[in-house]
């Protein structure tokens, strides 16, 4: 066809997190992929005998979360992003979220509740209203059975 294609668009980090979702993250150097390959390892136990890692935390587990009572429109066609409600929900706000450039209306990924690890499944309104499609249905499937 005559294309003039780069090895980038053929097959680089974008190509793999953004369109296929094969790859899960894209670093800019290997410093910050193994910083964020730790972070996840942090709400993973050591084995599938052990329990996950439960931290201390300085939010109290039956906290009130006030942004929540007026954050969500009444109007329906009002769009949120639910990943502002989910760094409320989760202690001190650390949420680690999975294939965060693909199949952008599904967020998917790990926070702490009452220092607890917890998957979190959500649609995100702010992307195609949150209606689910192919891509998300099978990023929050995959994700639900490494959970499980």
């Amino acid at each position: 066809t005559n294309e003039e294609v780069t090895a980038e668009e053929l097959g680089g980090a974008s190509a793999h997190t953004v369109k296929s979702g094969v790859a899960h993250g894209a670093f800019d150097n290997d410093v910050e992929a193994l910083k964020q390959m730790r972070r996840l390892m942090d709400f993973l136990p050591s084995s599938n005998r052990t329990d996950p890692p439960r931290l201390p935390t300085h939010d109290p587990s039956d906290r009130e979360c006030e942004m929540l009572k007026g954050f969500i429109p009444t109007d329906p066609n009002i769009p949120y992003d639910m990943k502002i409600v989910i760094n409320d929900v989760v202690d001190e706000g650390n949420f680690f979220e999975i294939q965060p450039d693909f199949a952008r209306n599904i967020v998917v990924g790990f926070g702490r509740v009452g220092g607890r690890p917890v998957g979190v499944v959500a649609n995100q309104p702010t992307e195609l209203a949150g209606c689910l499609d192919i891509n998300s249905s099978v990023k929050a499937a995959r994700f639900v059975r490494f959970c499980d």
